[in-house]
């Protein structure tokens, strides 16, 4: 068996700043196992007076939008500005064999290649719309190593973006330029939970670019904003040709400052830790309840009956709960 990491040892090395130790400390909470779950709560309650100072962004975008192109040279601008940058990648797992593309350090090779960046793709182990089981936990550790910007970048369109949103302290919709009927196609949930909005490849159509954007803001003017102090930019971009990039920079400090000043920030992320904690308790009752050897047993045959027919999902599932001692 494996040793479990020295949850002391690994934490001064990751506020050293050791990369490896890093890499080490997020393959351990991404761990199933029962000791390393236990090792990884440590590690975090001793990292944690050093974490919670970075600028936490999160990014999804619809299929082709350019968001590993994008997230690549706003990175290298912000290196090169003298900042450290983290980027968590989530790949899709596969739904049959969980297998994970992990092809972001591939997308992204001149970031990965910078010494004041660490790129780390997850698989989504199936969780909900490409989120990673333990992203939070990821965000901490590479805060306690001294990465003042976390990039959290969720694949595709879908239900991932409001979790995502309830992890970050910015939520950043990269868009292509599209016409108004096309504008259609994009869900309001999605405008609704967008700090930014970025229409990215403007390069290709400036003019399209444009009216896009300005149909983004005839749209955000419809619908009420989260918070009366900022109403949502849309930008236009190029990340192929890094332009755009800075003011897309420059808003997200904007945002920064307007909601610190308000206290917006700091009561985001309280209530995101509340969040996080309950969701903590429901995966942790979970897992107890699959683990538990009255309900492993009873499970099968009550899934054959309730598959044919043979039983209601509600009797089925108080059977079950009754086994687990509820």
């Amino acid at each position: 068996m494996a040793i479990v990491p020295d949850p002391d040892v690994l934490a001064r090395a990751i506020i050293a700043g050791e990369r490896a130790a890093l890499a080490r400390a997020i393959t351990l909470v991404e761990s199933r196992r029962v000791d390393h779950q236990a090792a990884a709560r440590a590690l975090l309650q001793a990292i944690m007076p050093h974490a919670g100072g970075a600028q936490r962004i999160g990014v999804t975008g619809v299929p082709g939008a350019g968001k590993s192109t994008t997230i690549e040279a706003f990175g290298c601008n912000l290196t090169a500005a003298g900042h450290r940058v983290a980027v968590l990648a989530v790949d899709p797992s596969s739904t049959r064999n969980g297998g994970s593309i992990l092809g972001d350090k591939t997308r992204m090779e001149r970031l990965a290649m910078d010494p004041s960046a660490f790129i780390r793709p997850s698989p989504s182990g199936g969780e909900l719309g490409g989120v990673a089981r333990k992203t939070r936990e990821a965000i901490l550790l590479c805060e306690a190593a001294g990465f003042d910007v976390v990039i959290v970048e969720t694949v595709g369109v879908g239900q991932s973006e409001t979790v995502v949103a309830d992890m970050v302290d910015i939520f950043l919709a990269i868009l292509i330029p599209s016409g108004g009927d096309e504008l259609q196609g994009i869900k309001k949930g999605l405008i609704e939970i967008a700090d930014l909005i970025l229409i990215n490849k403007a390069d290709i159509d400036p003019a399209r670019a444009e009216r896009s954007a300005r149909d983004y803001r005839n749209a955000l003017h419809i619908l009420t904003p989260a918070h009366p102090d900022w109403t949502p930019p849309v930008l236009t971009a190029s990340g192929l040709n890094n332009a755009g990039l800075d003011q897309l920079w420059m808003q997200i400090e904007r945002h920064r400052t307007v909601m610190t000043a308000n206290g917006q920030r700091a009561a985001r992320r309280a209530d995101q830790n509340i969040r996080w904690m309950r969701a903590m308790v429901r995966d942790r009752l979970e897992s107890a309840f699959a683990a538990n050897p009255a309900v492993a047993g009873l499970a099968p045959e009550l899934e054959t009956l309730v598959r044919s027919g043979g039983m209601p999902a509600s009797v089925a599932a108080d059977r079950l709960l009754a086994a687990f001692g509820l």
